[in-house]
């Protein structure tokens, strides 16, 4: 976003005005991260976990690179190779914990940075197309890590491919074409090992190429913030270096120490004890179970036990999976309320907190067999996932009383920093605040 009072890059020696009047690099990273970049003054630390995200992804980038260079994507010797990679290859067993505990990681990063945008309204108007591709990504992590998955070659990995891909033959017509090309044949086997392994190698740089786009997306509108108002005038912005790096790098350390806590004491954690024995054809788990960042929406894929209006159960479980997914792009459009930030939406703050309570809960019940009460914990946690998009947030839209807005970014951190600590009798009220009017909007002071 282009404000007035932004410092613009001035290269000082003969050097940097050769470099920058050929290629501009530096230009475009003090535009984009430094100085001339200004950002809202009130971000708190949930705005950090995009810049994680990033890190994670280049964390999965180079590691994933290092093992290509060992792997065999053959059904015989896959398994085998994997262990080659943790016994033989100097540092293999430390590239192969990071690559594996860095897509939780990735998830865990993601997914945290999804649910801030849903607190804060930043899906909205003006910045639609950047929550939109931010849908692309995580589409784009999940495809990528369900093939990474299946790379393994254990057991876990072997019926988790033929369960996924057995979905696409609930599609009337095209599915069981659709299953065999994905697979390259009837059965998870050594097409299915080299297609997976082509795209999952491919797929990091194309989500890599989305992240650039993401980021251009950001700096149009510029980013938003707890308060969900705009930014009236350069005294709600500070430059994003030297306040923001400083905070992005504390959070990136704290971060990397968990991040190196897990993969050197706890690396089998997130994992499924199934996928260190060898994939035989022959012999079922007994609970078939994808990776835990899978389980909402595998949870609601199996919360379909009934044929309905003609259509096959599994059918339908197909459809929800996806339209679990697909439904998020059109949040922009759904939730129609004025007013960004849940902190000035009493009943939408409820409704969010319900919402991720019920994520928890699919979340459990789709790492769990598939019986019951789990199937029926389910089915009303499905239900209630698409009726908070397709009938709570519209209605509340409608008929919600927001809580006034603050005129700027500045009058809201200044009267937070003047009420911490303050006796109650001393805290304002709210000075500066326009009262409600009768449409139930808030609406800024003149």
């Amino acid at each position: 976003m282009s404000f007035p009072w932004a410092k613009h890059y001035e290269p000082k020696s003969g050097f940097m005005k050769y470099v920058d009047s050929r290629l501009p690099i530096p230009r475009l990273v003090y535009n984009s991260l430094g100085a001339g970049y200004p950002v809202p003054k009130n971000l708190n630390y949930f705005y950090n976990f995009g810049v994680l995200a990033g890190v994670a992804l280049v964390i999965q980038i180079i590691t994933g690179i290092v093992l290509a260079m060992h792997y065999a994507a053959n059904a015989k010797i896959a398994f085998d190779s994997v262990e080659h990679i943790m016994r033989d290859v100097n540092g293999g067993w430390m590239m192969r914990y990071m690559h594996a505990t860095g897509a939780s990681f990735f998830f865990i990063a993601v997914y945290i940075h999804i649910f801030r945008g849903l607190y804060y309204g930043s899906y909205k108007p003006p910045r639609e197309v950047l929550w939109l591709l931010g849908l692309v990504i995580f589409l784009l992590m999940m495809a990528t890590a369900f093939m990474g998955y299946v790379l393994v070659w254990g057991q876990m990995s072997f019926w988790g491919a033929t369960v996924i891909t057995g979905l696409f033959s609930a599609l009337p017509l095209v599915g069981e074409t659709i299953q065999t090309w994905l697979l390259g044949g009837f059965a998870p086997d050594n097409a299915t090992l080299n297609r997976f392994f082509s795209l999952h190698y491919l797929l990091p740089f194309v989500t890599l190429g989305v992240v650039i786009l993401h980021v251009w997306a950001l700096h149009i509108p510029g980013s938003n913030n707890p308060t969900g108002i705009d930014v009236k005038s350069e005294a709600d912005t500070v430059p994003f270096h030297p306040y923001y790096t400083a905070k992005d790098f504390f959070g990136l350390g704290v971060y990397l120490t968990i991040f190196a806590a897990v993969v050197f004491f706890w690396p089998n954690a997130l994992g499924e004890v199934d996928n260190y024995i060898p994939a035989n054809p022959l012999s079922t788990p007994a609970h078939i179970v994808p990776e835990w960042y899978f389980w909402p929406f595998y949870a609601i894929l199996r919360a379909f036990t009934v044929d309905f209006l003609f259509i096959p159960a599994k059918l339908w479980g197909v459809i929800a999976m996806f339209a679990a997914i697909l439904l998020l792009f059109f949040l922009p459009w759904l939730d129609t309320s004025p007013v960004r930030s849940n902190n000035y939406r009493p009943m939408a703050k409820i409704a969010f907190w319900v919402f991720f309570a019920d994520i928890i809960l699919l979340a459990i019940c789709g790492g769990k067999p598939a019986e019951e009460p789990w199937v029926r914990l389910s089915q009303l946690a499905s239900v209630y996932y698409f009726a908070h998009f397709l009938i709570i947030l519209p209605i509340l839209s409608r008929i919600e009383r927001p809580l006034p807005l603050p005129n700027s970014i500045s009058e809201a951190v200044l009267k937070r920093q003047t009420n911490v600590g303050a006796p109650a009798s001393q805290q304002l009220p709210g000075a500066g605040i326009a009262e409600m009017p009768a449409t139930g909007r808030a609406q800024p002071a003149e």
